[in-house]
């Protein structure tokens, strides 16, 4: 059974900004010995690995919305120098937009069932368009679209 994490982007504030922090990282890591995908690291590592491997993602919130999400490609349990293991995820580069949902802060990651997570955008309805995305997801929410 899929499952997929729920991720804050600490200090990103728009889908834009988050390409191009990955891509700075990755350069500096020597990312083109694997173009195409992106590492994020965690401290905990995820006990459901094979589950979130089984076409998981990670939907980003960013600004106090779920804005996007990335494929999860990997999952490693590394060790660092002072022996505390975490964990690194390899992700598709390509970000995907989801339909805009509200999300209060918390800490870490959390899991996400498939039936909770925001449709990709593609697949959402267009009602709305040229409007702000959050007056688009506030209204979503009152039920008007």
């Amino acid at each position: 059974m899929t499952v997929h994490l729920l991720r804050m982007a600490a200090g990103i504030e728009s889908i834009d900004q988050l390409k191009s922090v990955q891509a700075a990282r990755m350069a500096g890591r020597g990312g083109e010995k694997s173009p195409g995908v992106v590492k994020t690291f965690t401290r905990n590592v995820p006990r459901r690995a094979s589950e979130l491997l089984d076409g998981g993602s990670i939907y980003w919130v960013m600004k106090r919305f779920i804005r996007a999400r990335q494929t999860v490609l990997g999952c490693e349990r590394l060790t660092n120098s002072e022996g505390r293991t975490y964990a690194a995820l390899t992700l598709d580069a390509e970000v995907t937009r989801v339909e805009l949902r509200p999300q209060k802060a918390f800490q870490g990651w959390r899991y996400l069932r498939p039936e909770d997570a925001p449709v990709d955008l593609a697949a959402a309805a267009r009602a709305g368009e040229g409007m702000p995305p959050e007056m688009v997801a506030e209204l979503r929410q009152l039920g008007l679209l």
